[in-house]
């Protein structure tokens, strides 16, 4: 049992070790992560923000017994009351959507199952102060990346490359476990990896046209 736990332990360890790696050649920009949300959803929630808006300064204007204790008995009092409130409420709900409708967006170009851990994140987030969602963001995928061969896409869980079948996981000469294209010593025995080392899987170099024999 202890074997096997060792042995689950290490393929875990190794996999967040590669997920790593390769997140750091994504550099995404928080700008360029917004517009993953989709603008439908943006609309409503600032659509149903406006409607909150009108039905409370409705209420609170029309109903005397709504009226704010606390504040003077006039109408724009109790308006700036209902805005304030509505606001703080409406910055919560609208950064729980967003966050979800990203978590669907984002699961989806990584080729992750985007309906699983959208229902996950939104069980998880309202009762644990978004742990689902920091729980996504430490185990996702990496994006397709480009093939350090032919630089035709790939996915992250591919082996070799579809395109020319570059090997994608390459391994050390010394102790043949994996490494990433962007070690330059294995992470396990110390051994120096040389540019010509971590090119090797790729396959040898096209065969030159040798002259032919003069007769």
């Amino acid at each position: 049992m202890s074997t096997s736990g060792q042995g689950v332990n290490s393929a875990w360890n190794e996999r967040m070790r590669l997920i790593r790696l390769r997140r750091k050649k994504e550099r995404p920009r928080f700008r360029e992560e917004l517009r993953i949300i989709p603008g439908w959803l943006k609309v409503f929630c600032f659509v149903l923000y406006l409607i909150a808006i009108a039905i409370g300064v409705a209420v609170v204007n029309l109903d005397p017994e709504a009226r704010f204790p606390n504040l003077p008995s006039n109408a724009a009092a109790n308006t700036l009351a209902i805005i304030g409130i509505v606001t703080g409420v409406s910055l919560v709900f609208t950064t729980l959507v967003m966050m979800l409708g990203y978590v669907y967006r984002d699961a989806k170009r990584r080729d992750m199952n985007p309906v699983l851990w959208t229902l996950l994140v939104a069980v998880l987030t309202p009762s644990s102060i978004l742990i689902g969602f920091v729980i996504y963001l430490l185990v996702r995928d990496p994006l397709p990346y480009p093939c350090p061969r032919c630089s035709a896409p790939v996915g992250p869980r591919f082996n070799f490359c579809p395109n020319c079948k570059n090997d994608l996981h390459p391994s050390c000469p010394n102790c043949k476990r994996e490494i990433v294209e962007t070690d330059k010593f294995c992470p396990y025995c110390a051994f120096e990896l040389k540019p010509p080392q971590l090119t090797e899987s790729q396959g040898p170099p096209p065969a030159q046209n040798e002259a032919s024999p003069g007769f």
